[in-house]
């Protein structure tokens, strides 16, 4: 028998072990006034897991190519990669059961909860805050957050950017009905941006290091002392009650936690595979690289808070109509296999 096989084999044992101490802990944590969790079914054995087919969301340069920068994008099941512009979408088409899973930031899960999306926040990390960066053109007059007030400033609705504008101008004594939110995806934005049809982008990385190398762009705010700078896994509640995709999804969170802390350690190799993935010029990836990875934290009681005051925020804004418990859109069934890996 071959090596790896033996060590998938064992891989496999471990993972069913702590999936299954994650359950009876998510089953212990309702049972002390915690968020309901629906338990989590069984893990399969290896020949099922060989018939899996994970439907995994991606946005530009993200997931994909961390794990192809670290070599562990061997899965041993069936990955379908699908891209999305930002976390809006992506979270729409994993509520719909059109995709199993996939990564956004710190805002989309908001908007998807409000909206009573059928998912579930399963693994969270946190990354530099200076990538989310609101820019103006070199010869903007604009030199700080406190002019913003009667500005055209784009930005992604519902992307983590929309949330860190929104404590931006708060930060400035400024609400949203103070300035002119232009809502246009990066695609779109770009091009309004560096045409001067809006007086400000509010971005992320890539983007972020792009239009600074593209156009000279320079920030007047980033999230350094208001973001929290999180982001998540999501994944939807049809692919956690199915054994084979929660066992998968198990397995995708591990290699994903490795990759993270693998480009952290090594980012001329993160920078090129981010390049050859996106058709970024490596200097655009060297530059975001160079800001720092997002690293695996657990998803744990602070982080739930600090998710629900920024849920708060948007709804004292009136960009989510009602409030709501982020809590309940929270499964940490995973925590245990993520805690040992």
């Amino acid at each position: 028998m071959e090596q790896s096989t033996v060590r998938r084999r064992d891989f496999l044992a471990s993972l069913a072990l702590s999936a299954t101490s994650a359950g009876l802990l998510s089953a212990c944590a309702g049972g002390r006034g915690g968020p309901a969790q629906a338990p989590a079914p069984a893990p399969v054995d290896p020949g099922q897991l060989a018939r899996v087919t994970l439907r995994v969301g991606d946005q530009k340069g993200n997931a994909r190519s961390l794990l192809r920068a670290a070599r562990l994008d061997d899965f041993p099941y069936t990955v379908q990669w699908a891209t999305f512009p930002s976390g809006p979408p992506l979270l729409e088409a994993v509520s719909a059961d059109a995709i199993d899973l996939g990564g956004v930031g710190n805002t989309p899960p908001l908007f998807a909860a409000a909206a009573g999306a059928k998912i579930k926040v399963i693994a969270a990390s946190k990354g530099n805050v200076a990538s989310d960066a609101l820019v103006v053109l070199p010869n903007s007059p604009l030199q700080g957050r406190d002019q913003l007030r009667g500005r055209k400033i784009a930005v992604a609705k519902g992307s983590s950017a929309h949330g860190q504008i929104l404590l931006t101008l708060r930060a400035a004594g400024l609400t949203p009905h103070d300035v002119n939110l232009v809502f246009l995806q990066p695609s779109d934005a770009i091009g309004a941006f560096k045409q001067g049809a809006v007086d400000a982008w509010a971005i992320w990385d890539p983007y972020f290091s792009q239009i600074q190398l593209e156009a000279g762009a320079r920030a007047i705010a980033d999230g350094q002392g208001t973001a929290n700078g999180l982001s998540f896994q999501v994944a939807g509640t049809t692919a956690l009650a199915d054994a084979g995709r929660n066992t998968a999804i198990a397995d995708y969170l591990v290699r994903l936690a490795k990759a993270q802390r693998f480009s952290d350690a090594n980012r001329e190799q993160r920078a090129q595979a981010w390049s050859a993935d996106t058709g970024l010029p490596i200097e655009v990836t060297r530059r975001a690289t160079g800001l720092g990875p997002d690293l695996p934290v657990p998803l744990d009681a602070e982080v739930t808070r600090s998710e629900q005051e920024l849920a708060d925020t948007f709804v004292a804004a009136g960009e989510i109509p009602r409030p709501f418990k982020f809590a309940d859109f929270v499964d940490t069934r995973f925590a245990a296999t993520l805690a040992t890996a």
